[in-house]
């Protein structure tokens, strides 16, 4: 399977920020794991604290590729662009939280992107990510 994982605002800078919510592992780290983990399948990774790059991304993975995993940060919570863009292609996509953003405030509690995903995995840490690999992978 090709998988697309993309990564939102902020997310760059995890294993620095807010160790307590997020953790003290980098990303890169994780996803080097998850590769390894997962080595029959291609796993392409982006990250942009800019919202329209994370819309091309979209539309550039979501014609051809197996999936895509969006973690899209505070973007969640406010960007109809990333949902339209969503709901614009064929590739099923998972929003995916680090937190349980439910147990946050209470801005994080809605998310404008959800209503266009396949399905939302939040709260299990770096591991959410591994979580929305294994739904496409055992969803066959």
């Amino acid at each position: 399977m090709k998988i697309q994982l993309i990564n939102g605002p902020n997310l760059n800078l995890l294993g620095i920020r807010e160790k307590s919510i997020y953790g003290d592992s980098d990303f890169n780290t994780w996803l080097e794991q998850l590769r390894q983990q997962y080595a029959n399948h291609q796993l392409d990774y982006f990250q942009s604290n800019i919202e329209g790059e994370l819309i091309n991304k979209v539309h550039e993975t979501g014609f051809s590729y197996d999936g895509i995993i969006i973690n899209a940060g505070a973007y969640t919570h406010t960007s109809i662009a990333i949902a339209d863009a969503i709901a614009a292609i064929n590739t099923p996509v998972v929003e995916v939280h680090i937190s349980n953003v439910h147990k946050r405030e209470a801005f994080r509690h809605k998310s404008m992107i959800a209503s266009s995903c396949a399905g939302v995995i939040a709260g299990f840490g770096l591991n959410s990510y591994r979580l929305a690999l294994d739904s496409f992978i055992y969803a066959q």
